[in-house]
């Protein structure tokens, strides 16, 4: 990995802004990080640890994931996603509200995942999947005046989070999948993904990934399936422009994708 840890340590020096970035081979155990300690504001990557917390609460018999909820007017919030644009009182089951969440980054879905689990079992699911460093705080595009932190991760963290995703260590073998699966429907590929050979030309490859953005932050995460191979990367970025991160963003996964196809598995 060697030759990899060298290619992606020049790709962020020579980047804008500040990055935190682990890549792992999720089967041989071999890692690259950079800064990936330091702490940075969350963006809609908190999603992926909100999603765990559905499932987690659905495994302790809270809900079934096929309940539905109702829409209520104080629910609809702008930004990602498109249910702020519909109508108070649709139904929606619990796993189509978490699919939203994760391949549209719908915000409203997310806060009514909140309002659902609480806090409490965020906290808790976030300290299951090793994410110590990282914090929960409040939810999105709503702004009390009693809660100015923001939420905030680190790289380890989301790395640690994602391992556990991808090789069943949390919950069931049958709720990481299912969690792994709505990652891999992601509609928004302008990052990791956006320069790996397109399906048409080349089939051999997966990716299960959330982004998140503000100004100045560009993030993406994800789980890499390269054939048999399986490799997580998170890249989180602060200070930066959204068309330069972007760019790097989409080198970083090309490097890898590279290094699962050339590299012996072992």
């Amino acid at each position: 990995m060697e030759q990899l840890r060298q290619t992606l340590s020049d790709l962020l020096v020579k980047a804008q802004g500040s990055w935190g970035v682990v890549v792992e081979d999720l089967d041989h155990g071999t890692r690259f990080e950079h800064r990936a300690e330091e702490s940075f504001i969350a963006e809609s990557v908190i999603k992926v640890p909100i999603m765990a917390a559905v499932y987690a609460a659905a495994d302790q018999g809270q809900f079934t994931m096929d309940d539905r909820l109702s829409l209520r007017k104080e629910d609809l919030v702008k930004g990602s996603g498109l249910l702020y644009t519909l109508s108070p009182g649709l139904k929606l089951t619990i796993r189509e509200l978490v699919t939203l969440m994760i391949i549209q980054s719908d915000n409203t879905a997310t806060n009514v995942l909140i309002d659902l689990v609480g806090k409490e079992q965020i906290d808790q699911t976030m300290y299951e999947l090793g994410m110590q460093q990282s914090k929960y705080s409040r939810k999105l595009m709503i702004y009390p005046v009693d809660i100015s932190e923001n939420n905030t991760i680190t790289a380890c963290d989301v790395s640690r989070m994602l391992g556990g995703l991808a090789t069943s260590k949390f919950l069931s073998h049958r709720s990481c999948e299912e969690m792994i699966g709505i990652m891999k429907k992601q509609q928004v590929r302008n990052g990791l993904p956006s320069l790996l050979p397109s399906p048409e030309d080349e089939t051999d490859w997966e990716i299960a990934c959330k982004s998140g953005w503000d100004t100045g932050r560009q993030h993406d995460v994800g789980v890499l399936y390269v054939g048999d191979r399986r490799f997580s990367i998170v890249a989180l970025s602060q200070d930066v422009q959204a068309e330069a991160a972007l760019d790097v963003l989409g080198q970083l996964g090309k490097e890898v994708y590279e290094y699962a196809k050339g590299s012996p598995r072992s």
